[in-house]
């Protein structure tokens, strides 16, 4: 998995509350069975019309945020089912950062399995970001995991909080094989210890 150290970004605004799985991906996409394609589907209800055009009057379809890798958004963002699709997706389009003044808890677990990082801050201080990217066409975050700090024009400084484990996994990019692999060692031993002990279990050659 990628490793996520730190980012500067474009900051696109999703200025939406309890954005769901549903409307992140659709479900008439879930049949595909590669893990990849799927950036080009995201908020594919909202970036498209009925006819297949595109919908000038939906925010990403701005020319103003082309390029953005980080996603501002409202509370409850990721809600609904549990699909890692969205995830998938929202990493393809091409946003490593999120945030949010919360998540559904599934989605923001899966988010640290797909190298996006998640950040929850106060409802005041996502105003202000809103506030401040509205009105500035081009505007920048520098987001840093390791300091776990959010820094921009206009006076923007701000910490967020992040679990300790969850911060590992973004910074040394491990999905959950990876972490598996880091014990692989003591898997070997116990695996060598039943072989000695359950003699019985194991075919002989």
């Amino acid at each position: 998995m990628e490793k996520f150290e730190r980012i500067e970004g474009i900051v696109a605004p999703l200025d939406r509350m309890n954005v769901d799985t549903d409307q992140i991906i659709p479900k008439q996409f879930l049949k595909r069975i590669e893990r990849t394609g799927f950036g080009e589907f995201l908020f594919f209800d909202w970036r498209y019309k009925d006819d297949g055009t595109v919908n000038p009057d939906f925010v990403l379809n701005e020319k103003r945020y082309e390029g953005a890798s980080i996603l501002l958004s409202r509370n409850n963002f990721g809600s609904g089912s549990s699909r890692e699709h969205a995830p998938w997706s929202i990493k393809e389009y091409g946003f490593r950062v999120i945030i949010a003044p919360s998540f559904a808890d599934i989605f923001y677990n899966n988010c640290f399995k797909n190298s996006i990082l998640p950040i929850t801050l106060s409802e005041a201080q996502v105003d202000g970001l809103f506030d401040i990217v509205n009105q500035n066409e081009g505007y920048k975050l520098q987001v840093d995991l390791e300091e776990q700090s959010i820094i921009g024009d206009f006076g923007i400084d701000n910490k967020f909080e992040i679990d300790s484990f969850k911060k590992k996994v973004l910074l040394e990019g491990l999905d959950d094989i990876s972490q598996t692999l880091q014990n692989e060692s003591h898997i070997t031993k116990y695996e060598n210890s039943l072989e000695t002990k359950r003699k019985w279990v194991f075919p002989v050659n």
